[in-house]
């Protein structure tokens, strides 16, 4: 009987993507006491380790990096049989995943969760975020069906992609900072004399994505706009905010807009797709959304 199962597999790749048991038994909706024991009980069948243990974080064995890279095309081949399967039957995904930019809660598309459950079509929904370039990332290696990015898609097309609206982005720092002192439009070696709070793409085969940052400039990096936001408001630095989800902090005068000599343009978001897995689920969360999102899918 083979070891190895696809549901294994699964189990150590979330592993490996996420980098401990306890965040690859959230993302997999299990309690990390059941991530270990099937570890443990994989590497004694197979006699080998798959994992080097460092405290809560773990990395993959010269053995657990083979296993992974020929195991993830089967997990994508067995995802893929699954879909064609249930399409014939039913014309419904087994499966939709939907990934959108970490800048938008996921809780801003609970109304359109709610409505897709009435259908009962039997489709599992799985919503993920990640950060500028990650979230285009994840629809070309076939690991999202439908996402709401930021910026434009990357080059070389299979995708189809609409506009669902645009941020401006302003720049902010506390009433307290030096550069709240200048009474002028701010010039780049205004800048580069101060920290920058920068948001970190996700990406992680393709070019990682920067936006406002100068070559050398010192910077502190943080995993999403809402650390971002909060990292200004403690005057660790300074940066460009959505102006739409830092309203209250201007109200009250926690934040300062300041102008600049260059300003940023508004950022465009897409709802974009694979229009070859076009599933009858897939085609109703396109028409579902696509329509203006931003700024107004933003609860702030």
């Amino acid at each position: 009987m083979l070891k190895l199962t696809l549901e294994a597999i699964e189990i150590i790749d979330a592993i490996a993507r996420h980098g401990s048991f306890a965040a690859a038994a959230e993302r997999l909706y299990k309690v990390p006491s059941t991530i270990s024991y099937a570890v443990a009980k994989l590497e004694d069948q197979l006699g080998l380790a798959l994992f080097v243990r460092s405290g809560p974080r773990v990395t993959l064995t010269p053995a657990g990096q083979e296993m992974l890279k020929e195991g993830r095309w089967l997990l994508t081949a067995a995802q893929q049989l699954e879909s064609r399967m249930r399409q014939i039957a039913t014309g419904f995904e087994s499966e939709l995943r939907l990934v959108h930019d970490s800048l938008i809660p996921t809780s801003a598309f609970n109304p359109d969760i709610c409505a897709f459950e009435e259908l009962n079509c039997g489709t599992r929904l799985r919503i993920g975020t990640e950060v500028m370039t990650g979230t285009w990332e994840m629809l070309r290696e076939g690991r999202a069906d439908l996402i709401v990015a930021a910026g434009e898609g990357p080059p070389g097309g299979g995708y189809k992609a609409v506009s669902v609206g645009s941020l401006e982005f302003i720049f902010c720092v506390t009433a307290t900072h030096p550069l709240a002192q200048i009474k002028r439009p701010l010039a780049r070696d205004d800048l580069l004399r101060h920290t920058a709070i920068v948001v970190g793409d996700s990406a992680r085969s393709s070019a990682s994505r920067t936006v406002g940052l100068m070559l050398g400039q010192r910077r502190i990096t943080v995993p999403d706009m809402q650390a971002k936001i909060a990292a200004q408001c403690a005057g660790l630095g300074h940066g460009y905010l959505p102006r739409a989800c830092v309203l209250g902090e201007l109200e009250q005068g926690v934040l300062v807009e300041l102008q600049l000599e260059q300003p940023r343009p508004p950022e465009g978001f897409w709802l974009a797709w694979n229009p070859e897995r076009m599933g009858e689920a897939l085609k109703w969360w396109v028409q579902r959304l696509d329509r203006p999102l931003l700024p107004g899918i933003l609860p702030c």
